[in-house]
Order: C-alpha cells, then sequence, then structure tokens
C-alpha cells in the first residue's frame, strides 16, 4: 500500500511542475483499489498534480471526503468528467452527482482491503479519518483533525487493536505530543500548526510533508 500527497500547502518533490496552495489530497494504492483521500480546494490544482505525478483520474475507485471544508472538498467537481460508478465517502450529502454513489458512515466501516474509515468523530467540526493497516503495524490518515487527534487516536486504537504506528495528515493545532511519542512514523501535513515543535520532540520519526511525497506502508 502506498500514499501518494497530491496537494498541500507545500511541495515536497520540486521541479516536475507540481504546485502548492492550502488544502489537502492524497492517493491511497492497494492492491484492489485508487482511493482519493480529500480534493484539496482547487480543481485546476488537483488536476495539474495528478498530472504531473501519472495519476490517471479515471482510475479513482473510491473518494473519501474528511469533511465539509472547501480547503478539502473544492476540488471535487472538476473529477466528475473523468469518473464512473465511484463510491464517494462523507459526511454531508452535499451535491448529488449521478457519477457517485455516496455512503454517509457514521461508525468505523472497513471500506476496501487494509482501509477503514473512522466514521464520523464528532467535534467543532464532524470529520472522519482512515486507518490503514501496512505489514509492520497502522496508520491514522487524517484531514485536519478538528475533533482532536487524541480522539481519532482512541477510535483508530480500537479498529487496529491498538496497533498505531503512524499518522499521517492535518493536525491543526495538536500539542499533546505525549499521545504520539511511541509512533514510528509521524507525518505532519497541510494545517499543522506545530510542525517545527514536532521535529524538535520526534527528530527521528517525524518527516516532511508536501505534493509529491510517497509514503510506502510496506516498508
Amino acid at each position: 500500500m502506498k500514499i501518494i500527497i497530491v496537494y498541500d500547502n507545500q511541495v515536497y518533490k520540486k521541479g516536475i511542475g507540481l504546485k502548492s496552495d492550502w488544502g489537502f489530497s492524497c492517493i491511497i494504492k492497494t492492491n484492489l483499489d485508487t482511493i482519493l483521500f480529500d480534493t484539496g480546494a482547487n480543481g485546476k490544482i488537483l488536476l495539474n498534480n495528478m498530472n504531473k505525478l501519472d495519476i490517471d483520474p479515471k482510475s479513482i475507485s473510491k473518494i473519501i471526503i474528511s469533511h465539509e471544508h472547501h480547503d478539502h472538498n473544492g476540488g471535487l467537481k472538476s473529477l466528475i468528467p473523468y469518473l464512473k460508478n465511484i463510491e464517494l465517502y462523507r459526511l454531508s450529502i452535499g451535491t448529488s452527482y449521478k457519477s457517485m454513489n455516496i455512503s454517509i458512515p457514521e461508525i468505523p466501516k472497513k471500506i476496501s482491503e487494509k482501509v477503514w474509515t473512522t466514521g464520523r468523530i464528532k467535534g467543532l467540526t464532524d470529520e472522519q479519518s482512515l486507518v490503514l493497516e501496512g505489514i509492520k503495524g497502522w496508520y491514522i490518515l487524517t484531514g485536519c483533525s478538528h475533533p482532536g487527534l487524541e480522539k481519532i487516536l482512541q477510535i483508530a486504537k480500537e479498529i487496529s487493536n491498538d496497533n498505531i504506528i503512524g499518522v499521517i495528515g492535518g493536525f491543526h493545532g495538536f500539542n499533546k505530543f505525549s499521545v504520539i511519542e511511541n509512533l514510528n512514523y509521524i507525518c505532519p501535513c497541510h494545517c499543522t500548526a506545530h510542525k517545527d515543535d514536532l521535529k524538535k520532540s520526534f527528530p527521528t520519526s517525524t518527516y516532511n510533508c508536501g505534493a509529491g511525497k510517497t509514503i510506502d506502508l510496506d516498508v
């Protein structure tokens, strides 16, 4: 299983024409599916970055929208011409498209091989995260962590039988670092407020994010 960061505030892979912008999106590739998690804010930037990373939007079989903020769902409409009968998991019906079968996951649910959604996690902004099974353990993939990374981690531990080894995505204002001190892989992206503090606290397990970064969960 691989995660490819498609849309982020920063560019990780320089020199190939990727664009940065406020928002987040990534591709998850499994043996069965190509899954898009969030769509960034701008459809033109999303499609540009997918093109530069040799990702065919027609290959997408499932889309997960972590929460209904524009910097995470804004690029969805631009994908419509490329999609056919895909599964869309989001927390609000929003705009209905003929090419999408919409599901609203309220509780944890397996949605693909080794891929679970946490279901709706309530907060000031309701959000869902993904929990992904790698060879050595499970990883959490977040959009913005609005309900709190601590709450997300608790639900992810229930899905993974307490075998979380990494967390990737936006952490927002999270600063209770003690709850992730035993993780092997920490990759703060997008809206994370305390990236520098994370690197200082966990210098050997914190990694830079950005458009173009590939994370292999089977290593």
